[in-house]
């Protein structure tokens, strides 16, 4: 298929230009997009849009690119839907540098990859053995310094390379492609929830937002963010007995209310959890902020439930001290979107891997997409794989085989939207 155009060159020459870009998001800034290379970005395939054929490109005042592709098809040909892609312009903050310096290992061999000479950084085999499925083949990596960025910028590179392999071959036909690139993802999905959906009117869409190679992802937590303020009662230690109230001290009884058996490092598959990730405080006022996640509708409430709970608890010991809790719903499941008369993108998933002959591995995210929040708009957007491993670490790297079989998986879902019509 497409034998006249090297996919892993044209893949790889797209990721690099895109890395080159700092586009790292923030969430303790407010406006979107948070940070100024998201706007680079988006301007940047803005232009190559425009060039590979696309048509109504536009970029939001919250930096959300749309355009779209119009239908080639047969004269008289049966009406094809209209598909959607989203991916995201931010790369994730884990406190690593901003800046990406990918490197390319040309025919791995085995063994551990030095990502930094200079730091003595290394992705090893021991601790990530998959590196061995890919012997013989071309891996991209960081210098160890920061992530890699294939989340998400192998899914721009996916999608932008479709369409200049579609440019390529006019003998190819297909419906109405819709694109969507926003910001902010890794900081709650600001992009898609920014979106004018006027401007992305599909049947159906995907994201290419997970890992390795034949991942398929149509189940995503119900997520929330939450956080208590507490307030105490400042006093000088000559004068503190029964008046001090710190509000630390508070904290950390309100957190030990909390099961340690459902946090993040003690869960898997299907289990929710409820992580604390921060607090800050003073002598008088202390913010503990906390991630709620679970698959089921149920599971999540009840975990909403157990925190007011906690808190009428905590009011009971400190009384004197004033205490709120802010809980916000961030994204919902996809499968609560699934229905019989919609699941029709998701049947072509895997009929597309098994004309490409890649094994499917069904999973549920433990995390979400653009497809959480897209999907409660009334489009179901099921998520496939890049092809990369490891994301939101400094050992995320890209195997070009398995990022080329994401790329022609877009395409033939292409394709299929206009099969699946004819029958």
């Amino acid at each position: 298929m497409f034998k006249d155009m090297n996919i892993q060159e044209l893949l790889t020459e797209k990721f690099l230009r895109y890395a080159a870009i700092e586009t790292q998001s923030r969430a303790d800034v407010q406006e979107v997009p948070s940070t100024p290379g998201q706007w680079t970005l988006a301007r940047l395939l803005m232009k190559e849009m425009q060039e590979l054929g696309m048509e109504d490109v536009e970029i939001s005042e919250h930096c959300v690119v749309t355009g779209h592709l119009p239908a080639r098809l047969p004269e008289g040909h049966a009406p094809v839907p209209a598909v959607g892609w989203m991916a995201h312009l931010d790369t994730v903050d884990v406190a690593m540098s901003p800046e990406v310096h990918p490197r390319i290992i040309k025919n791995y061999q085995g063994g551990d990859i030095c990502q930094n000479e200079e730091k003595q950084i290394y992705i090893t085999v021991s601790e990530h053995p998959e590196l061995l499925e890919h012997i013989g083949e071309d891996i991209i990596v960081s210098d160890g310094t920061s992530v890699l960025g294939a989340d998400n910028k192998a899914a721009i590179a996916n999608m932008m390379t479709a369409l200049e392999v579609l440019k390529a071959h006019p003998e190819i036909p297909h419906g109405t492609i819709y694109y969507a690139f926003g910001p902010d993802e890794e900081v709650g999905l600001r992009g898609a929830k920014a979106m004018n959906y006027d401007k992305f009117p599909v049947d159906f869409a995907y994201t290419i937002d997970c890992c390795a190679l034949g991942e398929v992802v149509y189940e995503t937590f119900n997520a929330g963010s939450v956080t208590l303020h507490i307030r105490g009662v400042t006093a000088h230690p000559m004068s503190s007995k029964n008046n001090l109230v710190n509000p630390i001290m508070a904290a950390v009884d309100f957190i030990n209310l909390l099961d340690r058996a459902e946090t993040p490092e003690h869960t898997e598959n299907k289990e929710g959890y409820i992580w604390v990730t921060g607090i800050r405080s003073d002598v008088l006022n202390c913010t503990v902020s906390m991630n709620i996640r679970d698959h089921s509708r149920e599971g999540y409430q009840h975990k909403k439930d157990l925190l007011r709970s906690a808190l009428e608890m905590i009011k009971l010991k400190h009384p004197k001290a004033e205490m709120s809790l802010e809980i916000t719903d961030v994204y919902g499941n996809i499968y609560d979107a699934v229905r019989d008369d919609n699941r029709q993108c998701i049947d072509a998933i895997y009929r597309a891997l098994e004309e490409l002959e890649i094994e499917p591995k069904t999973i549920a995210m433990r995390g979400g997409t653009d497809g959480s929040y897209i999907s409660t708009k009334g489009i179901l957007t099921p998520n496939y794989f890049t092809g990369a491993h490891n994301f939101h670490s400094r050992c995320e790297f890209m195997p070009m085989v398995a990022v080329e079989k994401s790329c022609l998986t877009t395409l033939k879902l292409m394709d299929l939207a206009v099969r699946n019509s004819e029958t």
